[in-house]
């Protein structure tokens, strides 16, 4: 008897353990799921925990999504700019499945379908956002509004999916293979055009400062030369003071200190010879003190003679007559 009822028991809790594990399902923090009674959607768990069903999947099923974040990558887009310029985009889109009842209405809770259809609608957002910008934009502080307008844009067509957008981020924007030579060509003219201006400008510039600087130059040098002539006027007019003073005191003194004088000058190279008159008026003061005009007529053996100054030994520099035989000139 007890034989006989041991494998009905078993069977029974054998049985009673697979409808209770086939009527439990588990839904961990990193998953959202749909209960499927016949296809219909039951309801939908978004909140990590047990949940139990009909037992086994013949009526009851369960469909499990991702709640964690995914990303979009969208690469060797070719967008168009406003100024008819075309780059190529490359860029990526945050999301993440927010409402699992409309993502398997939509896309029959295919996640490659949905995200097909997603770069598809972000396709489309970014040439329209882009065809309303001009190319300089963005590469400035613009980007970052772009961004944030693309993602604006998409985020109606993605909750149509059941899925939200949470950011989006352009990587890179560059030219194309067959016009990149072209454009840097063209930039590199436009910036050789802006050195050149620059450098016409501080050529201009240059030349007005130097012009500046010359005429600053010359009306300094005309202040200083009339200045000059100003101090050299009034010097000489001081000499011409002090000698007429010194000529009026004693005037046959001042008449030999200028003979003397001239003696120096005439006399300085040591080596000059002069033809003169034994009577000329050069020669007075080496005559006698007494007579000099006289007893130089007496002295001079004819009136054509040569007087040689070479020998006679120039005055000092201090001003005394020199030395002639032994004739000294009288103080008058």
């Amino acid at each position: 008897m007890r034989s006989a009822f041991l494998p009905g028991a078993v069977i029974a809790l054998a049985v009673a353990a697979f409808v209770a594990y086939s009527s439990i399902f588990i839904v961990n923090q990193r998953e959202q799921a749909i209960q499927l009674r016949f296809g219909e959607i039951q309801r939908v768990i978004q909140e990590p925990g047990i949940y139990f069903k009909l037992p086994t999947n013949a009526v009851d099923s369960v469909q499990y999504y991702e709640r964690r974040l995914l990303t979009l990558e969208l690469d060797g887009m070719e967008v168009l700019f406003r100024n008819d310029r075309r780059f190529i985009v490359d860029a990526f889109a945050a999301f993440r499945i927010l409402d699992p009842r409309a993502f398997r209405e939509s896309v029959g809770g295919n996640l490659t379908l949905a995200a097909e259809r997603l770069r598809t609608r972000l396709d489309s957002r970014l040439r329209e956002v882009y065809g309303q910008r001009s190319y300089e934009e963005a590469f400035t502080s613009e980007r970052a509004g772009m961004m944030r307008q693309v993602r604006d844009l998409i985020r109606p067509d993605a909750a149509s999916l059941g899925v939200g957008v949470v950011d989006l981020r352009i990587r890179q924007t560059e030219l194309p293979t067959d016009v990149r030579a072209q454009t840097y060509e063209r930039m590199r003219a436009e910036r050789l055009a802006v050195a050149a201006e620059e450098r016409a400008q501080g050529t201009q510039e240059s030349l007005r400062i130097k012009a500046e600087a010359d005429r600053t130059a010359t009306v300094l040098l005309a202040e200083a030369r009339r200045d000059a002539e100003i101090l050299r006027g009034a010097g000489d007019a001081e000499k011409n003071r002090i000698f007429a003073e010194a000529f009026s005191k004693d005037e046959g003194f001042f008449e030999f200190y200028r003979s003397m004088q001239a003696y120096v000058r005439a006399l300085e190279a040591g080596d000059s010879s002069m033809v003169l008159s034994p009577t000329s008026e050069f020669f007075r003061f080496f005559s006698s003190a007494t007579s000099p005009a006289g007893e130089a007529g007496a002295a001079a053996p004819n009136a054509s003679a040569v007087a040689p100054a070479a020998n006679v030994p120039a005055p000092a520099a201090g001003g005394a007559a020199p030395a002639a035989g032994d004739t000294a000139p009288a103080s008058p």
